[in-house]
């Protein structure tokens, strides 16, 4: 399998001009089953008609330029949506650039671009819910209909459930800032995982004996306040580890932002500008104020011992 190649620019898709292509269309944050089911029917589509298979992406929500008021929190960062999108096989990925100008291109616009961005287009799979366009006036019937003129297909796919109810990105982000990971799990056909760029801390968990990496997490959607155990891979090795996401009501007196900071067990280096993704397994505790220093240390030191003891190879994922 040759690997995918991510670009900005149409013109460094390799198949561009050679070959049919088939294309998903779709923002596709936290890429669940149902995106995954869009996505590899694309796939199927592509290898019957030998075509290149091409997921069509954008590098923001649309609702940042449409709608700013309205961003919802997102489930993953750029970096890991378009990781977990190259996972599952496509030849390439092209990632629109959503500004002012996309924003207001009509729909026959739109379906100009992309023809004219992929080239040999041969088929769009979609989610049936699928919009776009100015004021979101396109949508699969009128993708069908450029299809008829234009001799592409289209496939649009009903929404997948869970136990009867519909997996989207809102039901995703409702799991997780409810606490509920096992059913976000579910729906993401995978464990949910945090993403940030490590940034400057107040070194305060390296004081106590315990240094942490501050994670930089603006924009993404959070679990409830607490102590949950977690794993986190750096330079090819999976590490055990505390994650901490609150406002440290023991040690802050003012009002404080919201801070989110992982403690790797047995890891020693520096992650200062670093990406980590850590995968966020289970709470271990909701967060509170303790009487003293002291007394946080030593509740620090039981949760980092109930995640080395508590959680099996088997079910961390530790080899």
């Amino acid at each position: 399998m040759n690997e995918c190649v991510i670009v900005g620019n149409p013109d460094a898709l390799p198949a561009r001009g050679h070959r049919p292509v088939c294309v998903a269309l779709g923002f596709f944050d936290g890429v669940h089953l149902g995106h995954q089911q869009v996505i590899r029917q694309m796939l199927a589509e592509a290898r019957a008609h030998d075509a290149a298979a091409v997921v069509v992406t954008f590098d923001e929500h649309p609702a940042t330029v449409v709608a700013p008021q309205r961003v919802p929190p997102l489930i993953q960062t750029r970096a890991q949506r378009l990781r977990t999108l190259a996972g599952l096989g496509p030849d390439a990925i092209w990632v629109l650039r959503f500004d002012e100008a996309l924003s207001r291109l009509n729909p026959e616009e739109f379906v100009a671009l992309l023809q004219d961005g992929v080239g040999r287009l041969r088929s769009v799979c979609v989610g049936a819910n699928f919009r776009f366009g100015h004021r979101r006036a396109g949508d699969v019937r009128f993708l069908e209909e450029s299809g008829r003129r234009h001799g592409f297909t289209v496939h649009a796919f009903s929404v997948v459930a869970l136990d009867g109810n519909v997996i989207s990105s809102t039901r995703v982000r409702q799991a997780i800032a409810t606490g509920h990971l096992d059913v976000a799990a579910q729906m993401l056909g995978r464990p949910w995982a945090l993403a940030g760029q490590v940034v400057a801390g107040d070194g305060l968990g390296r004081r106590l004996g315990f240094p942490t990496a501050n994670l930089d997490v603006r924009g993404l959607v959070l679990p409830p306040r607490g102590v949950y155990a977690a794993r986190c891979a750096v330079d090819g090795r999976t590490y055990r580890a505390a994650l901490n996401i609150g406002l440290r009501p023991t040690v802050t007196t003012t009002r404080a932002d919201l801070r989110v900071e992982v403690h790797l067990l047995d890891f020693s280096g520096d992650l200062y500008d670093r990406e980590l993704e850590v995968v966020v397994i289970e709470k271990i505790r909701d967060e509170r104020k303790f009487e003293s220093l002291e007394a946080l240390t030593r509740q620090i030191r039981s949760d980092l011992e109930r995640v080395r003891e508590d959680w099996t190879d088997r079910r961390s994922g530790v080899e």
